[in-house]
């Protein structure tokens, strides 16, 4: 009789959970259908509670010309996910003694630059704290480098001799020319390519078959193409040679292969338990209570009233793609997310999803004001661009996101509209002003407009807010020399 009540417990509990993770599913379904609606997610999603896949859905095109829409498997570029693997490629040769990671990086690499390489470890690269200038941001690097083929030998030479931006392992600063030198690494300690040892030591152990290193000359099946966002307006993205990303972010993927990686990082199937900690450790504050470990951002997230959570994820953008992979460890929650529409507020989208898992509340998405204002801009000019924010900032349905409207001052600016540039950054000051980055980058807009005075006002006011702006000091440095 006991047994039996046990089973009839255990029955009602099972359909009550069934319940609940459907309930849960479709709010997350319906809250990126909104997104879906406002032009503001394009792309793949799968959510899972502990451990369990509640949702996976494609949502919009993953090509447009021919209206072939996402799905699960559809492959993304992942941008800096990649990331990730690089860095457990390094730990699995460390475990196996093929490496040490606090050596210098000349142990392995004989011809780089002693000046630096002899001060710089394997640590440093993984987290961050290298002081090596990061590529993607030096001038010009799109228009002059990002279609050309380089070999890795060659393109390490293109920023190897730079001056350190800070002592290495002095403080956090992102840099893609760290795990650039990562897959250099790997390739010099194996003998085999990045893509060689990747394939043999992650993805054919966890049959993930939809996983690779993207090259833009071979047929791929299912794999979605990239494009951006101008205004209200899409168009296709720019042609970026993948020997540049490299092994800071080649890979392409899919929604439910991620899902495949996630769960074999609770196992010691291809790393022992000490390697694997290693990975996940705060090793380096990136600002407030967030740290960086190996290749994951490491948070604590609020959650109502109750204890914080642990949050490991990681973010991606890359020509016409942007991506997140979102872990709460201690509770086997997952939210991937993978786009092919540019830039987008992945983040927020995240932070609901996680929301609606732990019953809290969330803000429903709005309409993005700066698709709307970018047409007026470029078309009708500065003043019937303001006019037009003036009347949209009073309407509710309507949001102003501090990446989305810096991404239309810098669209503007790379179109030459320096003036209209110039306004729309005046809106993110108006709107954030206790944000370091947008005094940068109106205090870049007002430089290119030839007005040093104001551009000297506002990259102060930059590195006031934000003391690790190495960028705003340079212009500054720059500024006081003319």
């Amino acid at each position: 009789m006991k047994k039996s009540i046990k089973l009839i417990v255990l029955a009602i509990l099972l359909t009550l959970n069934t319940a609940f993770a459907q309930d849960k599913a479709k709010k997350i379904d319906q809250l990126l259908s909104k997104y879906k609606e406002y032009g503001q997610f394009n792309g793949s999603a799968l959510v899972a509670e502990n451990g369990k896949v509640i949702l996976k859905k494609g949502y919009g095109f993953a090509n447009m010309e021919w209206d072939i829409p996402n799905q699960p498997d559809t492959k993304f570029r992942l941008g800096s996910i990649s990331k990730q693997f690089t860095a457990f490629l390094i730990v699995k040769l460390a475990e196996d003694g093929k490496l040490k990671l606090d050596v210098p990086i000349t142990t392995y690499l004989p011809d780089y630059p002693k000046a630096n390489g002899d001060k710089i470890t394997l640590h440093h690269l993984l987290t961050h704290t290298s002081g090596i200038p990061n590529y993607t941001s030096s001038p010009n690097f799109f228009k002059e480098k990002s279609r050309n083929p380089y070999t890795p030998e060659e393109f390490v030479k293109t920023f190897s001799s730079l001056p350190l931006e800070f002592t290495p392992g002095e403080k956090f600063n992102y840099s893609n020319s760290g795990y650039f030198l990562l897959g250099y690494i790997i390739e010099k300690v194996s003998g085999k390519s990045y893509e060689q040892y990747l394939q043999e030591i992650i993805l054919t152990p966890l049959k993930m078959a939809n996983t690779g290193y993207d090259h833009s000359d071979i047929i791929l099946k299912k794999r979605a193409s990239g494009y951006e966002k101008q205004g209200n307006k899409i168009v296709n993205s720019a042609y970026l040679d993948m020997s540049i990303p490299y092994a800071a972010g080649s890979l392409y993927s899919t929604a439910e292969d991620l899902y495949l990686w996630e769960q074999a990082l609770y196992t010691t199937k291809l790393l022992s338990q000490k390697s694997m900690d290693l990975l996940f450790k705060p090793y380096i504050s990136t600002g407030g209570d967030d740290s960086y470990g190996y290749g994951w951002f490491l948070e604590d997230a609020p959650n109502g009233d109750k204890a914080k959570l642990k949050i490991v994820e990681h973010g991606g953008g890359i020509n016409g793609f942007n991506t997140i992979i979102s872990r709460v460890p201690a509770d086997r929650n997952l939210v991937v997310l993978l786009n092919n529409t540019g830039g987008t507020i992945l983040g927020e989208m995240n932070e609901g999803i996680r929301a609606i898992l732990y019953n809290q509340p969330f803000n429903e998405p709005k309409k993005s004001m700066a698709l709307e204002l970018l047409d007026v801009y470029s078309e009708n000019g500065a003043v019937a661009g303001t006019e037009r924010y003036k009347k949209l900032k009073k309407d509710p349905i309507y949001g102003i996101k501090e990446a989305d409207i810096n991404r239309v001052g810098y669209l503007l600016l790379q179109n030459g509209k320096k003036k209209e540039a110039i306004e729309v950054f005046k809106i993110n000051v108006e709107n954030f002003p206790k944000s370091g980055n947008v005094y940068d980058s109106l205090g870049e807009a007002y430089l290119a407009d030839g007005d040093k005075n104001l551009a000297f006002e506002n990259y102060t006011k930059s590195v006031e807010l934000d003391p690790g702006n190495e960028g705003g000091k340079k212009a500054l440095e720059e500024i006081s020399k003319k």
